[in-house]
């Protein structure tokens, strides 16, 4: 991606990327990196990628009124081009309507230049006659306004309840609070993020996280990581001394937050078969600086299968998942799921948390995580769990753990709406002891 120091330019290369299959925290990240832009601009590209993303799907229903062809056959930098000056006429007050048209069609060259004319009739069109979204309270009516898929309003909707949902929907649609997690003290880390030029506060839940605007990181002093992700190691209570299995380790911030907690009589093995998993959990740790981890490339079953003999005091299964929770961080995950997708997964997960759990000692507890709120891949998998495994049982949380944020079955649950955070699950399990059978 060539550096610019145009937030436009930037932006509309990152979603012709996403539209590619790119991730966009990832593409948006090193371009911003490498761009020439200052930080009002670079905040600015920011809300045009994610915005973008996020409102696809009322964005595309105007456009596919006020332009002359199928969306489908558009080539797709011009269909980002003109969701791109629709976001920007729709929903940025702050940039007067004529601006947006002019700066959208001024993108419109080199290879785009064929399209200007047709960006320049429908942003024009756009400008006058405003986006009109369906009022109705049906599903379909629903997914356009909010801009999610209709599965996921039904699925939500039969799961949560029309409140929630809608709730659910809002937030989606809104930004994420950019948390980082103290690697000393928080009060000694607030301050050095303070004197840093950054926004610092304690964040509400997590004793560790810290909410910092703009993000930002220091070197032996705080970390990137949600609030939430924290909360799921915390709901694990790695003891000092022990040995700890992590199950779905890449790329590593929960494996590092074990390993100090656990210190360095401690050990971890952080297992994990994805691409470049070593480096990228590798990266974790020293940004961490911890070193009582030992890496795994291969599958969690293929692992346990290797050693007979492994026994752990705790094992984490933040398994793979559909990512619905993360919606806010991750827009154009919706775009990307199928509500079959679910049973795929929650296949997955099920075989990598009987794995886990084969090798937990007795007495000890295994912590199943996702960061989505399916149920088929929250308590549906683990109640089929506990129904195959009868030396196995939910467990109080830990003392002290905020009762807010767990739900009438015990387990962990945190959601946008509700807790500004990632919407995440988990469910704390005991082996029961020999002696208890």
């Amino acid at each position: 991606m060539a550096r610019t120091d145009d937030p436009r330019r930037l932006a509309l290369a990152v979603l012709v990327k996403v539209a590619d299959g790119a991730y966009a925290d990832k593409v948006l990240g090193r371009a911003l990196y490498r761009s020439r832009l200052d930080t009002r601009d670079r905040q600015l590209a920011t809300l045009l990628v994610y915005g973008t993303l996020a409102r696809r799907a009322s964005l595309d229903y105007g456009l596919a009124r006020w332009c002359s062809q199928d969306l489908d056959n558009l080539d797709v930098a011009v269909l980002e081009l003109l969701r791109l000056g629709v976001f920007q006429i729709a929903y940025l007050d702050r940039v007067p309507d004529h601006a947006a048209v002019h700066a959208t069609v001024e993108l419109a060259g080199g290879d785009l230049r064929r399209a200007r004319g047709l960006v320049n009739a429908v942003l024009r069109r756009a400008s006058r006659e405003g986006l009109e979204l369906p009022a109705g309270d049906d599903a379909e009516s629903v997914a356009v306004r909010s801009s999610h898929p209709r599965w996921l309003v039904e699925m939500w909707r039969d799961e949560y309840g029309v409140e929630t949902c809608d709730r659910l929907l809002d937030a989606d649609n809104g930004a994420a609070p950019s948390v980082v997690r103290a690697l000393v003290d928080r009060d000694t880390a607030l301050t050095r993020l303070r004197d840093s030029g950054v926004e610092a506060n304690a964040a509400r839940w997590a004793p560790d996280a810290v909410v910092v605007r703009p993000a930002a990181e220091i070197d032996g002093v705080a970390v990137a990581q949600g609030e939430a992700s924290q909360l799921v190691v915390r709901y694990l209570e790695p003891e000092p001394g022990a040995r700890i299995l992590d199950a779905c380790a890449a790329p590593g911030g929960k494996t590092a937050y074990v390993a100090g907690l656990v210190g360095t009589d401690g050990r971890v093995d952080a297992v994990d078969p994805g691409d470049q998993a070593r480096r990228r959990i590798e990266r974790s740790l020293a940004a961490s600086a911890v070193d009582n981890v030992a890496i795994h490339e291969t599958t969690c079953e293929r692992f346990v299968a290797g050693d007979e003999a492994l026994s752990y005091d705790a094992a984490l299964v933040d398994a793979p998942c559909s990512g619905l929770g993360t919606l806010r961080e991750h827009p154009e995950i919706r775009w990307r799921r199928r509500r079959r997708d679910l049973e795929r997964f929650a296949k997955k997960q099920s075989a990598i948390l009987d794995a886990a759990a084969s090798r937990v000692r007795p007495g000890g507890t295994l912590v199943y995580s996702t960061c989505t709120l399916a149920s088929t891949e929250n308590e549906g998998v683990v109640d089929a769990f506990l129904q195959r495994n009868d030396a196995w049982s939910r467990t109080d949380p830990p003392a002290g753990f905020p009762t807010a944020l767990i739900d009438e079955r015990g387990d962990l649950r945190t959601t946008p709406d509700r807790h500004d955070t990632d919407g995440f699950f988990a469910a704390r399990l005991r082996r029961r002891n020999d002696a208890e059978s």
